[in-house]
């Protein structure tokens, strides 16, 4: 990941009339969601944030599933592919004919992308489904940020720490319990920190790909003002 072009401005003449704010859990993507669309707002644009819980959700094609957590049990990869694609294009129509600027918790990796590779989806599908969903949102000028560390063990053994023996329980008990995690013999905060490092191998690579307006900020250090900083001057909004 060191590698990774930390900013990409694909179309910087324009407004972004969309921003997606990535990354593992407990990487910060609800703060950052919430400080981008205050700051928009202060700047005078109609921003709305959209957490990942919002139900119904506008582009989480899971909602539409019997079984919404275990989409394995009612779709196919293929399927919950293309359901995904159909509703982020319903979305697209519906932002561009309106002058609201949504600002997402997730939703192009964490969301739908997760369950793809949940249900064990070929790669080749999950790079082809990236690749056809940054062509749907095009229009919108989207701008990614990309909340990263270093360190994935550490990350999630620290995420683990603040939010408790309960939460892990629930995210141990609910993702290794998917057809991937099965199949790859992951058990516990192991398997757990396990499948995080194969997200984030997957993620990175498709952050790496994607033709859009991007910024990657590895955020271990946890110094949020130096942060800010830079996904302000990211969205052209004053940073004093």
């Amino acid at each position: 990941m060191s590698s990774l072009s930390e900013s990409c401005d694909a179309e910087p003449s324009n407004v972004h009339r969309l921003v997606i704010v990535e990354g593992i859990m407990g990487s910060g993507k609800s703060t950052a969601m919430r400080f981008i669309a205050k700051h928009l707002q202060e700047a005078g644009l109609p921003a709305v944030p959209i957490h990942e819980r919002t139900d119904p959700h506008p582009v989480r094609a899971t909602d539409e599933l019997e079984h919404w957590f275990e989409p394995w049990r009612d779709a196919t990869p293929e399927d919950l592919a293309d359901r995904a694609l159909a509703r982020w294009a319903a979305f697209v129509e519906y932002t561009l004919s309106n002058a609201e600027i949504p600002v997402l918790d997730g939703q192009l990796f964490h969301g739908d992308l997760t369950h793809l590779l949940l249900m064990e989806a070929d790669t080749a599908l999950i790079f082809g489904y990236i690749r056809k969903l940054a062509t749907v949102v095009t229009p919108l000028n989207p701008l990614v940020l990309y909340l990263w560390q270093e360190d994935v063990e550490e990350a999630i053994r620290r995420v683990c720490v603040e939010r408790g023996p309960e939460w892990i329980d629930y995210q141990v008990n609910w993702k290794l319990a998917a057809p991937y995690c099965v199949s790859k013999g992951y058990v516990g905060l192991d398997g757990l920190i396990s499948l995080y490092r194969d997200y984030r191998q997957l993620t990175d690579g498709l952050f790496q790909e994607l033709p859009l307006a991007k910024l990657a900020i590895e955020n271990s250090g946890r110094d949020w003002p130096a942060y800010e900083r830079r996904i302000l001057h990211e969205l052209g909004l004053p940073t004093g």
